[in-house]
């Protein structure tokens, strides 16, 4: 069982025998589109924690989305697919988008540890994202099926009244909206996003008409 605040290194030091046979991260989000600092995220928290892979999993229906901004899931697959295929630490989940409809953390973890039950889960989110768990819905049901393990962010605790495992990660200030915005004004992404992503919005004509 883990403290209500660990560190990545205090995570590997814990007896190997503590863990099922496969520690898999899972990093959720819309990935519109994926950046650099979605893949900064993924590496540090797999290296840190010594993870047997890391699974990029975008959602299908978040309800926070403004529709304006929205895209096709495909196409977000299609991105992240592209922004990993290079690292054999990442694979892709797309349990969410097969489901469709709201993306509820807990319904997905629940099929995905059903599916794989000797497979220990850790969920990545940003140190900002830690103080807002106690609204996720069935919260004290999902940390049966996860750990979380959140990214250290300036201006915001380590604490938690839920275990989470901490990780220090640089502070990349990159978001999927300030990308969109720059494309919507014919500026470039270049070292925002990887490349093949950056092609895949311009071959596709993604986010051009965007406010």
């Amino acid at each position: 069982m883990h403290t209500v605040s660990q560190t990545a290194t205090e995570v590997v030091a814990e007896t190997v025998t503590d863990y099922p046979h496969r520690r898999v991260g899972i990093l959720g989000g819309t990935f519109n589109p994926p950046h650099l600092g979605h893949l900064i995220m993924g590496q540090q928290v797999g290296d840190q924690l010594g993870l047997d892979e890391v699974r990029f999993m975008p959602d299908a229906q978040p309800p926070h989305v403004d529709e304006k901004t929205a895209i096709a899931a495909s196409d977000r697959v299609n991105m992240v697919q592209a922004a990993i295929v290079d690292n054999p630490l990442f694979r892709l989940e797309t349990a969410e988008i097969k489901r469709g409809g709201k993306s509820y953390t807990f319904d997905t973890m629940k099929v995905l540890k059903a599916a794989h039950p000797d497979t220990q889960y850790y969920f990545i989110i940003g140190g900002d994202m830690v103080d807002y768990l106690h609204t996720w819905y069935r919260i004290d049901d999902l940390l049966k099926l996860v750990t979380f393990v959140g990214i250290k962010r300036t201006g915001y605790p380590t604490t938690s009244q839920y275990p989470v495992i901490w990780v220090d990660a640089p502070l990349i200030d990159i978001s999927s909206t300030q990308i969109r915005k720059k494309i919507s004004h014919g500026h470039t992404v270049r070292y925002l996003v990887p490349d093949a992503v950056a092609a895949y919005i311009e071959e596709h004509h993604l986010y051009e008409q965007q406010d």
